[in-house]
């Protein structure tokens, strides 16, 4: 018999056995997979990007995905007691840009060893290669678990941290909502949210763009009535089915809810190559360097102004030949180019799938959760944390914060419980 029970070694169930066992509570962590941390392993490139040093209020905008929800946990346990616990921990950490912080190390490893010796030196049994068949309730109580090998173990405390639908070779397979719904809970729809975006355009298919990373430009997903959706500004880079990087991650979920909400097979995104400058000033900057080398074909003439392989595209799209020279520019053309430097059409028909993205929109409905304790509202004893709560972040250290700050909530609100 165990005072909690933490189904899931992410890191939302790695805090939430920390925060439990520190709580005074004998804690027992199953994990269906043979080691802890997998996700974790793979996260901000291999680097681990352990959170995000932005004031709270500014955390919470780059959490679209229900932010709010997050005040009472980060309350308990805010991205500065996160920096402080690694600290503690003995891993040094360092600001990058955007506030992002990493291991001193570059290493995911450092994290996720830390972490588990954590679990383990604060006496947390730990159950790997065990997958949860079900999680066991009776009459409006959590009473423990039933594994696939058909054992149970009980426990009047269960807290599930089972991750999303995204990365399952990570683990994360979708298994804890049916459980949540066998407890009387509503399932929010599933979507992937910071996901690579995918598209039919011609210089998509011919792959002519594949491998271009593009740097400090900006991303634009507009509505069918021409309604600027959401802008998101960074790097991006064109793929063989699509684009990914940051900005097309972040402009994913605004994609698929608008490909849902409107009926609409493809959605107009725009990509501005120079958002700090007018259109004016780049059609008087490009001319001047067609003026400079007036002798010189103008895709030679833009070579250092514009990543050479989209010239030719862009020019086709402006009706301007290649091979022409200053003497011969036709200006309303020149001024179509300017305008598509601005704002790159590229229509995008989906993203890639739940399975590929980085973070699962939707989850467990929150209005059935307690967000001071992330106890459920509908069963006494059953805890959520971490992904599988319809909260989803950004990429940059806000999808963690969230998993650690609610899985330290619900590891200490389910030891409380159960020892008071």
């Amino acid at each position: 018999m165990y005072d909690v029970i933490v189904i899931g070694g992410g890191s939302s169930g790695l805090m939430a056995s920390i925060a439990a066992s520190e709580h005074g509570a004998k804690v027992l962590l199953i994990d269906k997979g043979d080691k802890l941390g997998r996700k974790l392993g793979i996260s901000g490139g291999g680097r681990c990007n352990v959170t995000n040093a932005k004031e709270i209020d500014e955390l919470i905008k780059h959490i679209p995905g229900n932010g709010r929800f997050l005040h009472s946990a980060l309350a308990n346990f805010s991205n500065r007691d996160i920096i402080s616990f690694f600290e503690g921990l003995g891993i040094r950490l360092k600001e990058e840009d955007n506030g992002r912080m990493f291991p001193v190390s570059d290493k995911a490893k450092t994290v996720v060893d830390a972490l588990v010796n954590k679990v383990r030196e604060q006496g947390v049994h730990i159950k790997v290669n065990s997958p949860v068949k079900e999680v066991l309730y009776h009459h409006g109580q959590t009473i423990g678990v039933r594994l696939r090998s058909g054992e149970e173990i009980r426990s009047s405390a269960v807290i599930v941290a089972a991750g999303g639908k995204s990365v399952p070779h990570t683990g994360s397979e979708g298994d804890g909502y049916e459980w949540a719904e066998k407890a009387g809970h509503s399932i929010t729809e599933l979507y992937p949210t910071e996901v690579p975006l995918t598209s039919n355009e011609s210089f998509i298919r011919t792959k002519a763009l594949q491998g271009l990373s593009l740097r400090n430009i900006s991303l634009t997903v507009w509505n069918p009535k021409g309604k600027k959706i959401i802008t998101h500004e960074g790097d991006m880079i064109f793929t063989h089915f699509g684009i990914s990087g940051p900005t097309a991650l972040r402009c994913s979920q605004f994609v698929v809810k608008a490909l849902k909400q409107f009926e609409i097979k493809t959605v107009n995104v725009t990509l501005d190559l120079f958002p700090s400058k007018t259109i004016d000033e780049i059609y008087n900057e490009t001319l001047e360097l067609a003026k400079q080398e007036s002798k010189k074909a103008v895709k030679n003439a833009l070579k250092g102004y514009l990543p050479e392989r989209m010239i030719p595209i862009l020019l086709e799209k402006a009706g301007l030949r290649e091979d022409v020279t200053y003497d011969h520019i036709p200006k309303q053309q020149w001024m179509d180019l300017s305008k598509l430097i601005k704002a790159f059409p590229i229509a995008i028909n989906g993203t890639l799938s739940i399975e590929e993205a980085f973070v699962t929109g939707g989850g467990v409905n929150l209005k059935e959760i307690d967000p001071k304790t992330m106890e459920s509202k509908l069963m006494k004893g059953l805890y959520f944390c971490g992904e599988i709560l319809d909260i989803h972040g950004y990429t940059g250290g806000y999808n963690i914060t969230a998993a650690f700050s609610t899985g330290y909530t619900a590891g200490k609100s389910a030891a409380n419980a159960q020892l008071l």
